[in-house]
């Protein structure tokens, strides 16, 4: 079940890359990562106070919170602002590279992983093409895959020890309070809050969907190893890939798919090798 939930999830956060995209075109990036995550807080908010659930505030739940949160804050704004720079499919693929980061982070590894981690690097090199001007988006997007990974590796231990309820809520909080002010280094314009279609889709995936998404995530980790959660996320460049050629009209060359190709390979066999090595370590300690 938590692994039939999270191919769910992938496929909703697959579609944040075009509807993120699209958005960008009207308002700048950290004004809407504040509008998106204000409408998530706002709305997971309102279900607790109307079941009468109340998120716990002691000191463990807020400092784990406050770690997490970091993470998060840090792999959503270099995301979302190299999306201004790069396009929705390169941006995914290269974000699935927290695949093989994760089990990196938590020393979960053996030869195959850094075979893996070279294949995703050539991989990378053919899809983005890296010229003698370097593409900011790419680098922040890979910048953005390592936070992501420190944020699964974190909420695979801090799901364990605290309610991953509270600890769901208390990052929403702290991540948007934490871009209000960070949003007014854009000044954004009145008009870039007009509520056109493309802002309200975005709003409705990004906003609503994928903060359903995240909750999910907080689920399943509970009861999926981290290297486990992050392999079945190695299916969200795919599902952006193939909804930013639908919906936003974009292309991948023979040799970008070749390097898509190599990442998506990489990421699985660095994934699997990894798992297999956990489970021998864990027979070898019983």
């Amino acid at each position: 079940m938590p692994r039939f939930a999270l191919l769910l999830t992938t496929l909703i956060w697959g579609a944040t890359f075009p509807a993120t995209k699209a958005v960008l075109e009207q308002m700048p990036p950290l004004s809407f990562l504040f509008v998106r995550f204000l409408l998530g807080t706002i709305l997971i908010l309102g279900g607790l106070w109307a079941t009468g659930r109340i998120p716990r505030r002691d000191r463990n739940i807020v400092r784990l919170s406050l770690i997490a949160t970091v993470w998060l804050f840090l792999g959503y704004t270099m995301q979302t602002v190299g999306l201004r720079y790069t396009s929705a499919s390169n941006s995914a693929f290269i974000t699935a590279l927290y695949v093989v980061f994760v089990p990196l982070i938590l020393r979960r590894f053996g030869g195959h992983v850094w075979g893996a981690a070279l294949v995703a690097l050539i991989g990378l090199w053919l899809l983005v093409k890296p010229t003698a001007s370097i593409n900011l988006g790419d680098a922040l997007t890979l910048a953005c895959a390592a936070a992501f990974a420190a944020h699964i590796a974190c909420l695979e231990r801090f799901t364990r020890e605290a309610d991953p309820v509270s600890l769901f809520v208390w990052q929403l909080v702290f991540v948007t309070t934490a871009m209000m002010p960070v949003m007014m280094i854009e000044s954004p314009s009145l008009d870039a809050f007009r509520p056109t279609t493309v802002l309200l889709i975005g709003l409705g995936v990004t906003g609503v969907l994928a903060t359903g998404a995240f909750a999910v995530q907080m689920w399943a980790q509970r009861l999926l190893p981290a290297q486990q959660v992050a392999l079945l996320f190695s299916l969200e460049p795919a599902y952006a890939a193939w909804l930013s050629w639908y919906f936003l009209d974009e292309s991948l060359d023979a040799q970008g798919w070749v390097g898509s190709g190599l990442i998506f390979s990489a990421v699985v066999i660095g994934s699997f090798a990894t798992e297999t090595s956990h489970v021998e370590t864990s027979l070898g300690t019983v």
